[in-house]
């Protein structure tokens, strides 16, 4: 249960982040946070990743993200006792993934769906990232550990072994 401590911990964060978000502030308001470099501004992103548009398929989006969310279950399953980076940075996915999901799935009961909740808004002046949330974050940085581990890690275990 310890390697799901992460999932959990995410999935926790970005749902209570997400409702404070939804009662404190109007749509599309937007507040300094870090003076204008990090800024909470309240969106609704109805797509997939970096606001990409899914048009009239998002019921059929929202289905294969509960299939990959399964898939990501069962690949932290099994590598549950590999490396920390490994486990830790699959759990960080899955929580992200659930975390959305979670959001998403809400197209089947609401009569009007607008989007998966976003609001973490970092940029310079007019250059602004992409809205994103808790969940968003945690998938990334989940998806940075597992690439370091393969990149790094991994990769000096292997010549370690053909010495």
């Amino acid at each position: 249960m310890r390697n799901y401590f992460p999932t959990f911990i995410v999935i926790v964060f970005d749902q209570i982040s997400k409702l404070w978000v939804i009662n404190n502030f109007s749509a599309f308001e937007s507040r300094d946070v870090l003076g204008t470099f990090v800024k909470f501004s309240y969106v609704k992103n109805p797509g997939i990743a970096f606001g990409i548009s899914v048009g009239e398929f998002g019921i059929i989006i929202t289905i294969l993200s509960f299939f990959a969310t399964l898939f990501i279950a069962y690949f932290h399953w099994e590598e549950r006792y590999s490396h920390p980076l490994i486990s830790i940075g699959l759990s960080l996915i899955l929580g992200g993934a659930i975390g959305n999901f979670i959001d998403r799935s809400k197209i089947f009961f609401m009569t009007h769906y607008d989007g998966v909740v976003d609001f973490i808004d970092v940029g310079i002046g007019t250059f602004r990232w992409y809205t994103f949330n808790i969940a968003d974050a945690s998938v990334t940085i989940g998806i940075i550990l597992y690439i370091y581990h393969s990149l790094f890690i991994n990769k000096s275990n292997l010549a370690d072994n053909i010495d």
